[in-house]
């Protein structure tokens, strides 16, 4: 059975070199912490438009990703550890190509569904200082994804984490992602994933924006 292997929450902090606010530092909780709509007890973030709210309650990062980054990176290669990418969680054996759009996991007492891919941003770059890290995430699909909270409870590093429910179509997180970000998508296919059950409404803005831009440049 896959257990969650950590649980993370932080602060808001400046970010070196601005000092621009950010809550991308998190810290490891030993014990369980409380999950509601919003996310993890003692869990901030610096720029609302963009992160946390009920669609992005909880960031999910594969474990396996960092040993990615590390060889991509090597410099920067003892940096990419459990925590350091922002997130609030890491498990071993799930990653975007086997956990799809909608999918609803039990973690300990908490429901939760996946919502959406991460799209990583910019202050990635300044954690890490390497300009290329963000591009290099949003090629290979590694940055993790987002939950919304079906069902508030704790969660605690040892949980188990398991799939309850899967749609019977399903669309993995890579799929969304690279046929999305693909030069001429299928209008027909984005408007399939589209339709995903699960899907958060932003997503589902950004298809639609999609879409309106393929059928005015076609």
């Amino acid at each position: 059975m896959t257990r969650i292997g950590a649980v993370f929450v932080g602060g808001i902090r400046p970010l070196p070199p601005e000092g621009h606010p950010s809550g991308i530092f998190k810290q490891a909780i030993a014990g369980p912490v409380p999950l509601g709509a919003e996310g993890l007890a003692g869990d901030a973030q610096a720029d609302r438009r963009v992160h946390g709210g009920p669609w992005k309650a909880l960031l999910h990062c594969a474990a396996e990703n960092y040993a990615r980054l590390a060889a991509a990176f090597p410099d920067k290669a003892a940096l990419f550890v459990p925590g350091s990418l922002g997130e609030n969680l890491t498990t071993r054996g799930w990653d975007e190509e086997t956990v799809c759009v909608g999918d609803i996991f039990r973690i300990g007492r908490a429901t939760v569904q996946v919502s959406q891919p991460r799209n990583p941003c910019w202050k990635l770059n300044h954690k890490f200082d390497e300009e290329d890290l963000v591009r290099h995430l949003a090629e290979h699909c590694i940055a993790g994804w987002y939950y919304r909270v079906l069902e508030g409870g704790p969660i605690a590093a040892g949980d188990a984490f398991e799939l309850i429910t899967r749609d019977p179509e399903p669309v993995s997180l890579r799929q969304l992602w690279f046929t999305f970000r693909a030069h001429r998508p299928d209008p027909a296919e984005l408007a399939r994933l589209r339709e995903t059950p699960g899907l958060s409404p932003n997503w589902m803005q950004k298809i639609d924006q999609r879409l309106e831009w393929l059928e005015n440049n076609g």
